[in-house]
């Protein structure tokens, strides 16, 4: 089995960016640990991270065909945009969403996910051990459905 590990903007700053929320661990860091962690699992992945919300439409996109599954977390574009989630949704690949931080303890407009929409496994709040935990689900999830 093999997942895309999808990373939205400003994730490229994870050790830097507001340490309290978002933890000490980088962001190559947490490719380390998602990487080993799901190598356990028996699933290979593949890791891309874009400050830009096109290319993010095209990572996804370019899955079609390539991955059996997709872990998203599309930071603040989580909460904007409705081009990730039609592009979930038009390559139909089983996606998991994850958010480091508990995001429904935060301000209102967190609230909404439209990436979210797409998915049918979603972990928030586990930090970045939440993308392990993501894969983990999702597999479970395919497997059920095969």
């Amino acid at each position: 089995m093999k997942f895309l590990v999808l990373n939205g903007p400003n994730l490229n700053l994870l050790g830097v960016r507001e340490p309290g929320i978002y933890g000490s661990v980088d962001y190559d860091g947490m490719v380390r640990i998602t990487r080993q962690e799901c190598a356990k699992l028996g699933i290979e992945t593949g890791f891309y991270q874009s400050n830009h919300e096109g290319d993010l439409v095209d990572a996804i996109q370019a899955a079609r065909g390539r991955f059996d599954g997709i872990v998203i977390n599309p930071g603040a574009y989580t909460h904007t945009s409705i081009a990730i989630l039609d592009a979930l949704k038009a390559v139909a690949i089983p996606a998991a969403e994850v958010h480091i931080s508990d995001v429904t303890k935060r301000e209102a407009f967190r609230q909404v996910s439209y990436a979210g929409m797409a998915c049918c496994v979603h972990v928030i709040g586990q930090g970045v051990a939440g993308y392990a935990i993501a894969a983990r689900q999702l597999k479970e999830k395919i497997e059920q459905a095969e």
